[in-house]
């Protein structure tokens, strides 16, 4: 029987459950084969490899169905999603293995993986393109990622579009030793840990306010660790998912792999993990409070502003598609990059 600082255990599915200012997570994790010339699978012999699984039988823009190990979402030659649109929320898109190609309809566009987390305030309305390019032509192309939807309040719904990049050399991760020697690391993506705080998220962001105290951190606890998670105010939301790994102790609950716990926040709460490496992702915040109408790829308060939301795409196509091609990528050769619709670029 575990105690009353547990309020809910889950298993987790391909889309994660989340509870207020967040909407959901959605965990990505995808063994694609070696990339072809055109940064989809290939289909041909390796030697080291054996044969690469085709795109035979698979359905083709709508192929969520994990087979072979991966999956090609709405893409039919590359991986991916290609130009949609969102309108009332922000996306998190937390890359731990892998990278994306972001194009949007303002002109924006990046490659970005490998740590790195896209921060992109959808506001008033934009089309983007999320594509997985499998670079790596000799050897398989594993992708991770989480990619977490955080809602906005009602005066910031109509927020200028907006994407920040939080490059993984720029993000804190702090190492921490129990009494036994025994070290977890958490990279700090969003909020503060202990004295250390995130990168600034997006400026009209929830989490950019300090007082609502939202917190996105990835966890690794090496075996046998022991780590206090700090208390923060009773009216936030905290929820813990444990991703991989065999089992921990969670507030005198033992967790199974690929489940998640919901925790009251005002009190710390001691993990204590099992006998292999554990990964965990915290998700924490002040909720919003305010009425939630979600319809595809619209959140917003009232279902006449969901409709209005269609009504102003059809219309707008919210800047159009200034890209060729709807599943855009970028060429093979480029690394890291963001380039921005005022014009400023990041190279890594």
């Amino acid at each position: 029987m575990y105690n009353k600082l547990i309020t809910n255990i889950k298993p987790l599915g391909f889309t994660w459950e989340t509870k207020d200012p967040f909407l959901f997570c959605v965990h990505h994790l995808d063994n694609y084969p070696a990339g072809n010339d055109q940064m989809g699978p290939a289909a041909s012999w390796n030697d080291q490899m054996g044969p690469a699984a085709s795109l035979a039988g698979r359905n083709l823009g709508q192929d969520f169905t994990t087979k072979d190990g991966w999956r090609m979402y709405h893409g039919e030659v590359i991986p991916g999603f290609p130009a949609h649109p969102h309108r009332g929320f922000e996306t998190v898109t937390v890359v731990l293995n892998g990278f994306v190609d972001h194009s949007d309809s303002h002109g924006a566009a990046g490659r970005y993986g490998n740590g790195d987390v896209q921060w992109m305030t959808a506001g008033s309305g934009l089309q983007h393109a999320e594509m997985f390019p499998l670079l790596d032509k000799k050897n398989p192309n594993r992708m991770e990622l989480f990619q977490i939807w955080l809602n906005l309040p009602k005066v910031k719904k109509f927020s200028r579009p907006y994407f920040k990049m939080l490059w993984a050399e720029d993000i804190p991760v702090i190492k921490v030793k129990d009494k036994n020697g025994k070290q977890t690391e958490v990279t700090v993506i969003a909020g503060k840990v202990a004295e250390v705080s995130a990168p600034n998220p997006a400026p009209d962001s929830w989490a950019n306010e300090p007082v609502n105290e939202v917190g996105i951190w990835l966890i690794k606890m090496e075996a046998n660790a022991e780590l206090t998670i700090p208390a923060a105010s009773l009216e936030v939301n905290r929820s813990l998912y444990f991703y991989r790994g065999t089992t921990v102790n969670i507030a005198g609950a033992n967790i199974e792999s690929y489940h998640s716990v919901d925790l009251l926040a005002d009190q710390k709460v001691i993990i204590e993990n099992g006998n292999e490496v554990a990964y965990l992702l915290l998700l924490q915040g002040k909720p919003i409070n305010e009425p939630v109408v979600q319809h595809g790829p619209f959140v917003m308060n009232s279902s006449a502003e969901i409709q209005d939301a269609f009504n102003d795409y059809r219309r707008t196509q919210f800047g159009g598609w200034p890209w060729s091609r709807y599943d855009n990528v970028h060429s093979r050769e480029m690394g890291r990059f963001a380039k921005y619709s005022d014009g400023r670029e990041e190279i890594k």
